[in-house]
Parts: structure tokens; C-alpha cells; sequence
């Protein structure tokens, strides 16, 4: 798992790292279907009870041989048989989260947290908040607008959207913070912070996912992708083949990009119209040190260590975009 711009990576490492008690689940044989369900509910709880895709589903059961979900379904399994193939189904599932991570939000109160045991930030916080608020500049509110202050703080300062925690409501009407009772500041602040409290301590108990639709570009395909010489030799003599004309058996460096900003996303890389794309594109054929044409060995040569700069930067600075870009 990693996080960039208050963004959660779940990318595979929190399912490697956690070791399955499946206590007594199954003594005796068990079918397929109750394989299925005990790993993903299993993957879930480490996911933070974030429902697995369909997508991210199927590829998993492919990775594991299960192609007809619903002939393995009234299989039957014998204990052993069946624990080994629930290990093979999670580590499936992180090798598909790891060339394909799921972003999202993940609302466990750590957040609200920092400005409840900060009293300067918590003062800060709730003056902007009232001062938002307050459009008429009459210096009081009605209480029922500490709604909206909650959500104008939004997921971003760490507070769920009520569609996902209707208990937001309860929590409101238990600190009285509801009805058209005009408050000032100083009012609206008191009956602010143990609204926040109480939702920290709910969130640490039941985190809140937010899965979002977004990719991310870690350079883990590339690196899967170096490492498979097969692939690589096609995608080099691909390259090669798409060289400048009239070379008289010479490559460029300059295919190798154009290849790359058309076709790129089938290796882990960007859109090449996604605004970090140029710069990521530009840091790594900026620092290639390549004569202006080059034979075909060491082609295979100048693609591979392209690849290898461009896992580097990824690594390091993951590229977050839409899909349907």
C-alpha cells in the first residue's frame, strides 16, 4: 500500500503482508463456491472491507486456472486441496492489484484526528468553517448549518459523504446540532468539535473506503514486463520495425518514443496526453545518453534501458490519471 496526494494505493503488499487465520472454517472437503467466498472475504477484510471488482475478480481466477466460475463452484475440495487453492486465489488477487492497483479514499478518522488534538487548527478550522457560513455577516448561524460545514469539509479533511454514513445524522441530532436556533462562533465551535469526535471514534472502529475511478501508473508492469525476454524481444523488433525509413539499417531514439506515447498504456505507462505524461516522457529521454543511430543489437539494448528509466520514475513517482483518457 502507498499514498500520494490523500490518495490510498491498494496495491497487493497489505494482502502479502497479513498471514490468513482461517481457524476451523472447513474440516472436511468444501466446494469451490465456499473456496471462493473465504478468500475473497478474506482479501476484503485487508482491503478495508472494500468490495473486490468483477473485473479484478475474473482476472484473478484466470491467474489461478478457474476459467468456468460456475463448474468450480459445485466442485468439491478436499481441507488441504482447498486451503492451498484459497492461498493461490489471494496471492492471485495481489498480482492482479499490483499491476493494477485500486485507488482510493480511506476515511479512518486520522484526519479529523489531527485538528481535534490541535486546539490552534481545530480554532482555525471552525472560524473558516462559520465564516463560510455565516453569508448574511450577521455573526450567527442556525445550528442546523453544521451540516453543511461537515460537508464542506468532505472526504479531503476526512468526513464520509452521508450516503455512505447515515449515522451522520444521529450523531448531529445527539449534539443538538440541528434546528433553526441561531449560534455565534464561539456556540457553533462547541458543538462542532464533539460532533468530530465522536465520528473519529466511529471511523477508527469502521474505517470508510472510497474507491475511486482512477488509474495509477507504478512502473510494476515494466518491470514484470523487463523481466519476460520473450516479450521484450517482440516489442524491440516491433520498435525496430517501426524506425525511420531510409536508414539504410540504422535505429533512432526518436520510434522508440512515438511508439511508446501511442502504445504505451498496454506496458503500464500513462496516456501520452495526461499532463504529467510530457514531463515523465521528457525526464527520461532527456537523460539517455544515445547516439543518433545505433545498429539493431544495441537497439534491443537502448529499449530495454528506457524501459528500465521509465520503471525507475514511476516507482518513484507514480502517475495518477482517468482511464477513459
Amino acid at each position: 500500500m502507498s499514498n500520494g496526494g490523500g490518495l490510498t494505493v491498494l496495491d497487493g503488499s497489505e494482502l502479502r503482508a497479513s498471514d490468513f487465520n482461517l481457524g476451523d472454517n472447513f474440516s472436511s472437503a468444501i466446494t469451490g463456491a465456499q473456496v471462493i467466498g473465504i478468500a475473497e472475504t478474506n482479501a476484503s477484510v485487508c482491503l478495508y472491507g472494500i468490495s473486490l471488482p468483477e473485473s479484478l475478480r475474473r482476472s484473478a481466477l484466470n491467474r489461478i486456472g478457474v476459467s468456468d466460475v460456475a463448474s468450480f463452484s459445485t466442485t468439491q475440495l478436499e481441507a488441504k486441496r482447498a486451503m492451498e487453492k484459497i492461498k493461490d486465489y489471494v496471492n492471485a488477487i495481489a498480482d492482479h492489484l499490483d499491476d493494477d492497483p485500486i485507488v482510493a479514499t480511506i476515511l479512518d478518522g486520522s484526519t479529523l484526528r489531527l485538528y481535534l488534538e490541535d486546539e490552534d487548527d481545530f480554532a482555525v478550522l471552525a472560524e473558516d468553517l462559520f465564516t463560510d457560513l455565516d453569508a448574511e455577516d450577521k455573526g450567527k448561524i442556525r445550528k442546523k448549518e453544521i451540516l453543511n460545514a461537515l460537508d464542506r469539509m468532505g472526504a479531503q479533511m476526512g468526513i464520509p459523504p452521508r450516503s455512505e454514513l447515515p449515522l451522520i445524522d444521529d450523531i448531529l441530532k445527539k449534539h443538538g446540532a440541528e434546528g433553526e436556533e441561531e449560534v455565534g462562533q464561539a456556540q457553533f465551535a462547541q458543538i462542532l468539535q464533539p460532533v468530530l469526535q465522536e465520528l473519529v471514534d466511529y471511523l477508527s472502529e469502521k474505517p470508510i473506503v472510497l474507491a475511486h475511478n482512477v488509474k495509477v501508473a507504478n512502473g510494476s508492469r515494466i518491470r514484470k514486463f523487463l523481466e519476460n525476454e520473450k516479450e521484450l524481444a517482440s516489442l524491440t523488433e516491433k520498435m525496430w520495425q517501426s524506425r525511420n525509413e531510409g536508414t539504410d539499417g540504422q535505429g533512432t531514439i526518436e520510434p522508440v518514443r512515438t511508439y511508446l506515447e501511442k502504445f504505451g498504456k498496454e506496458l503500464g505507462l500513462p496516456p501520452s496526453k495526461v499532463d504529467e505524461s510530457a514531463a515523465l516522457y521528457d525526464s527520461v529521454f532527456d537523460v539517455v545518453a544515445a547516439p543518433e543511430t545505433v545498429g539493431r543489437d544495441e537497439f534491443g539494448e537502448l529499449v530495454k534501458g528506457i524501459l528500465g528509466k521509465f520503471a525507475q520514475q514511476l516507482d518513484a513517482n507514480p502517475v495518477f490519471y482517468d482511464p477513459e483518457e
